[in-house]
């Protein structure tokens, strides 16, 4: 980047300021709940004025949307997302597909309670949250429909497999709940995936 397209002294420390206020609102929308915290709240945790939050953010439902767009740069969900659609392999594509699931829980689970949690807002957050399900979801649905004629059963049906396995509920169960770790959980998913779609001459050995 040339000297003069490098961002200046002003716009680092924005950009800091921005990161300290999403870092401090994910903790207390994990802590307290989405509704519970205050725009206020946010301002007192990251040590910085009222009047900053409002400037740098404009609402909490903006603030939850960069904390969901860290969330997704830090699991990487593209970059593996990617890799796994270049897999010739039905079978290792349906493992590199567990692999980005348990990458996307293990990088910010909390994230994934704090939508749950702000599912009851109001309506404008209410469609900020069906915006990035459905995103997430046709990533997971791409990943699936990309095995073509090597499923066993119709697209949908295995994508709604995949989509069911990948429900919070489940994750919360096998590795908060009774102690799994993540790469057990990975390796569950992936058996369940190999096991219910493909069909048994697609893979190889």
């Amino acid at each position: 980047m040339s000297a003069d397209r490098r961002p200046s002294y002003r716009q680092q420390q924005a950009a800091a300021t921005r990161d300290r206020i999403a870092e401090a609102a994910r903790r207390l929308f994990a802590e307290l709940g989405y509704g519970a915290t205050s725009m206020a709240a946010i301002a007192a945790e990251a040590g910085v004025a009222d009047r900053t939050v409002y400037s740098a953010f404009g609402s909490k439902r903006e603030i939850l949307s960069m904390i969901c767009e860290q969330w997704l740069e830090r699991a990487g969900v593209r970059d593996r997302a990617a890799q796994v659609l270049a897999e010739p392999d039905p079978k290792r594509r349906l493992q590199g597909a567990a692999s980005w699931l348990r990458a996307l829980y293990e990088a910010g689970f909390d994230v994934v309670l704090i939508f749950e949690a702000a599912t009851d807002d109001s309506p404008e957050t209410r469609e900020l949250l069906r915006s990035k399900l459905a995103g997430r979801n046709q990533v997971m649905d791409a990943m699936i429909a990309s095995l073509g004629d090597a499923l066993t059963m119709p697209l949908a049906r295995a994508q709604a497999v995949y989509r069911a396995l990948a429900a919070a509920g489940v994750y919360r169960e096998f590795v908060q709940e009774s102690g799994w770790s993540p790469q057990q959980f990975e390796d569950w998913v992936a058996e369940i995936l190999q096991r219910q779609l493909l069909d048994r001459t697609s893979s190889a050995h």
